[in-house]
């Protein structure tokens, strides 16, 4: 029922518009009595007309920050932890200051650009100021659900362009070199299995050793760590998507770094007091068997290693992005690469790495005209 028409005689009519449910699932309306029948009908018509295009709502006195406390409380259980601190921290820091208390039934689209102009003014990078208005966005999309609002004053923003940036990665004599200077910090089997497997630092650091099959040199990736950001502690979560959950087949080399590693920490856990060592069975464990923190192995470790060996300054992700490199430049099947990274699709991993498309152009290029043109030149 959108609207009615109830007489109350004496050529009085009670008007009513359905503006859909509160938060606690109550109907509600907006009423109004009105003299005459013709009257009647025409104010139901500017009343349903005003629904329609969104300028009639029954939020009342709701606020923008109200309103998001309770989608919080929906979404929470639909995404990860660490997804979901990255929503409360992007709105509540860059939202809620603004907008927070203005009323989520007068909430325009210049109100959201000035949000998204105040951002880039500050300088905030283009993928921050696009990931915020999209959860923003997305928040409100439920509000529509839910017929607070009958339009998305998020829609139709203008946004900072994305620019894509250089990431670096190492070549071949530079991978080569890391591995060998890998060879003197504890972390030889962590550097080798990440360059050569392609997994996220995440992914790698949640591994436990029940995951890693010597007798078919693959790993399963099933799992991510999350390090809380304030007060310590860590969590085990699935990763993202169904393809993210993968096996992934290593080289000999790489599996006899994982043995080598599993013995020295045999020896490590027999030498601990055994009520000092909590054995939760990560390959990566820190001294008292606690999962080790990404942070530490990075300043400790790995970016010591970089300068020691005169390496570009890459970060620990970029062993990731370097591995995908190496095998697409190699001449491997994008889509084989996509399915090691744990890509949502073989597009994502083209976009990802598009600058090693010449590359792989020009070896089409030199295959076809071996193909095609050998004989014919040696004539």
């Amino acid at each position: 029922m959108a609207g009615q028409i109830i007489d109350r005689g004496n050529n009085k009519y009670l008007v009513r518009v359905y503006l859909g449910t509160d938060s606690m699932g109550k109907r509600q309306y907006s009423s109004k009595i009105i003299t005459g029948k013709k009257e009647a009908n025409t104010y139901l018509s500017e009343m349903l007309h005003k629904k329609n295009v969104g300028m009639l709502s029954h939020t009342g006195k709701t606020t923008v920050e109200e309103y998001l406390n309770n989608w919080f409380e929906v979404v929470k259980n639909r995404v990860s932890e660490k997804t979901f601190l990255g929503y409360q921290d992007l709105i509540k820091r860059y939202v809620l200051p603004s907008i927070g208390k203005k009323r989520l039934d007068k909430l325009k689209p210049e109100h959201i650009q000035s949000i998204i102009n105040g951002m880039t003014d500050k300088g905030l990078s283009p993928r921050t100021v696009r990931y915020t208005h999209m959860i923003f966005k997305n928040s409100l999309e439920h509000a529509l659900k839910w017929e607070l609002i009958f339009r998305n004053p998020a829609q139709h923003i203008e946004l900072p362009k994305q620019k894509r940036s250089n990431t670096l990665v190492l070549d071949e004599k530079q991978s080569a070199l890391l591995l060998k200077e890998a060879k003197y910090t504890p972390f030889k089997a962590l550097f080798s299995l990440m360059l050569t497997s392609g997994m996220r630092p995440s992914e790698a650091l949640a591994l436990k050793w029940s995951d890693v099959d010597f007798q078919q040199n693959r790993v399963q990736v099933a799992k991510t760590l999350l390090h809380a950001e304030k007060g310590g502690g860590w969590s085990l979560e699935e990763t993202k998507t169904d393809r993210s959950r993968r096996t992934i087949p290593l080289p000999l080399s790489t599996m006899a770094d994982l043995k080598e590693h599993k013995n020295d920490q045999l020896e490590q856990i027999l030498e601990a007091k055994p009520k000092s060592y909590n054995n939760h069975g990560f390959v990566f464990a820190a001294r008292n068997g606690e999962p080790m923190d990404r942070r530490n192995i990075i300043k400790r470790y790995f970016k010591p290693m970089l300068k020691r060996a005169g390496l570009p300054d890459i970060r620990l992700y970029d062993l990731r992005h370097t591995c995908a490199t190496l095998l697409l430049r190699a001449g491997e099947n994008p889509k084989i690469v996509s399915e090691r990274l744990g890509h949502a699709s073989i597009v994502l991993t083209l976009d990802t790495y598009s600058h090693v498309l010449p590359d792989m152009q020009q070896s089409c290029a030199d295959k076809l005209e071996d193909i095609l043109f050998k004989e014919t030149n040696k004539k």
